[in-house]
């Protein structure tokens, strides 16, 4: 049973930090197996949104010795992983008021629940997901051409280049990979967006391995 209304207290703990854990791609033999902990201040535990990312390691300690054969990136880099997966991430990926639950594919990474309520925009769907007619999804892109000093902007037409007709739009990215809103129809591409430069950048999307069947 829950109680609704009750009362919590949050408080800040700065001495805590949050640390991504990554699976090499591809596995080797060599990568150490994890197990979920929860000791004291360490609590280690599986990303819940798909195996492809891994861990979440909340810690005091040096996060990277907890982590047997470890090898520390960046902030940089754990965007561009997360986009080559097709993760979407933050209000830049997922901005309020446009983003739908699920041609954002949040029903891939445990992030709606059928048989739980009530949120807004629940009705519409969970009759969505009844029907199985989603035309339009979130699909990780790899840009190639020269990219603008500033990158591609958040909304960027993404062109289908035989006929000139819209696919989608450019959601966000970090250097030459990228999520952008397409219609399903248009994936195969050949797409291009045209930059403030008039540049032309070549779009092609990816169908992540690790989406359900039903999907690709």
């Amino acid at each position: 049973m829950y109680k609704i209304r009750r009362k919590v207290t949050v408080e800040p703990r700065p001495e805590l930090h949050v640390w991504a854990v990554l699976p090499c791609v591809p596995q080797t033999s060599e990568t150490a197996p994890l197990e979920e902990r929860l000791e004291g201040t360490t609590m280690l535990i599986r990303d819940p949104r798909t195996a492809r990312m891994g861990w979440r390691l909340l810690t005091q300690d040096d996060g990277l010795a907890l982590v047997p054969r470890g090898q520390l990136g960046d902030l940089q880099d754990y965007h561009k992983y997360r986009y080559q997966q097709g993760i979407p991430e933050g209000v830049c990926d997922l901005p309020p008021g446009m983003a739908l639950p699920l041609e954002s594919n949040l029903v891939f990474m445990n992030g709606v629940s059928f048989t739980k309520g009530c949120y807004i925009g629940q009705e519409l769907t969970a009759r969505t997901h009844h029907t199985g007619v989603i035309r339009k999804r979130l699909f990780p892109v790899k840009l190639e051409g020269p990219l603008p000093a500033s990158g591609i902007s958040p909304g960027a037409v993404v062109t289908v280049t035989a006929t000139g007709q819209a696919a989608g739009k450019f959601r966000a990215g970090q250097g030459h990979v990228g999520l952008a809103l397409l219609r399903s129809e248009t994936i195969k591409g050949p797409l291009h967006i045209k930059t403030s430069e008039s540049q032309l950048v070549t779009v092609t999307a990816v169908v992540p391995d690790w989406w359900p069947t039903a999907a690709k």
